[in-house]
């Protein structure tokens, strides 16, 4: 057991690790690609390499658990993405990325609620106070990361988005952990969650100015920078999350969003020369204690059960 969850929490963290790079891929994209357009792109080319890589079909799979798939493709694939994206067109960066990180809370709530219920009865996992305590820690540090050097403007379109998209992402986890218990290849799940959210894509993209000309990719950057979206951070990333979710539960992955602003700040010192600021090191810290703090209280309930 102890294997299986340094297993999940290793997939968790390394997940998180590369989704939170890939800012750095979406920067140099966003040049001469449309952020739809970068969406897209990257999930098509991420379906690809889950067909290449595993192309037998997923057999015996009920009207209800079909339904489960286009609901987490609707949900993890489409509308997180895409109002992600509107919200920052309405609203600050900092904004958007303090409120995302709220996914966890959303998270812990939905499956509380959903635990009461006789219908989805592996829905609910133990919250304790070190829960809610890691939290607040990490919430504050969040914030002083994403805030810092500039001032709190808030645009209730734009922020009641990124709310919307942290709830969205709450039901996405709780729909992974759904699939996850049917006991299927979680490559075959992934793949399926990719088509219905393509699926869903489809028709927004009349609404967003979608260019399908491919002749950006001859580009070497544009390439090298789709492939790592595509590859890495939708189809490797997805399945290390879904394997996650699955060792740990859709509350103790989630946790592991906190992590995302303390990669960023990491990799554009890193890569970008950016500098380090005191507030954005102090942030680093209550992050990753809030993290850990969290991540006690689940594995402290877990030994007791």
């Amino acid at each position: 057991m102890k294997d299986k969850s340094f297993a999940g929490n290793l997939a968790a963290l390394f997940t998180i690790v590369i989704w939170g790079t890939t800012f750095i891929s979406t920067k140099v994209l966003l040049i001469d690609f449309q952020p739809v357009e970068i969406l897209f792109f990257r999930f098509v080319l991420g379906f690809l390499a889950l067909v290449l890589v595993c192309p037998q079909r997923l057999k015996g799979v009920s009207r209800g658990q079909e339904a489960v798939f286009a609901l987490a493709g609707l949900c993890g694939v489409s509308l997180y993405f895409l109002l992600e994206n509107i919200a920052l067109t309405f609203t600050m960066a900092s904004n958007v990325g303090v409120i995302i990180s709220v996914a966890p809370f959303f998270t812990a709530m939905l499956s509380r609620g959903l635990g009461r219920g006789k219908s989805y009865k592996d829905a609910g996992e133990k919250l304790g106070a070190g829960f809610f305590a890691g939290f607040a820690v990490a919430m504050a540090g969040i914030a002083m990361i994403s805030f810092n050097g500039s001032e709190l403007s808030l645009n209730p379109a734009g922020d009641i988005l990124a709310v919307l998209a942290a709830i969205v992402w709450a039901c996405y986890s709780l729909l992974t952990k759904k699939i996850g218990s049917f006991g299927y290849p979680v490559i075959l799940t992934t793949r399926r969650t990719f088509f219905y959210g393509l699926l869903f894509m489809a028709p927004a993209l009349c609404f967003f100015d979608f260019e399908p000309d491919l002749g950006r990719f001859a580009d070497r950057m544009n390439l090298l920078n789709i492939l790592y979206l595509g590859l890495g951070a939708s189809a490797l990333c997805f399945v290390t999350w879904n394997v996650a979710v699955k060792v740990l539960g859709a509350v103790k992955t989630s946790v592991y969003i906190y992590m995302v602003p303390v990669i960023t700040v990491v990799t554009s010192a890193a890569v970008l020369h950016e500098r380090v600021t005191a507030v954005s090191a102090a942030g680093t810290v209550l992050a990753v204690a809030g993290l850990f703090i969290s991540e006690r209280d689940g594995r402290g309930r877990e030994e007791k059960g």
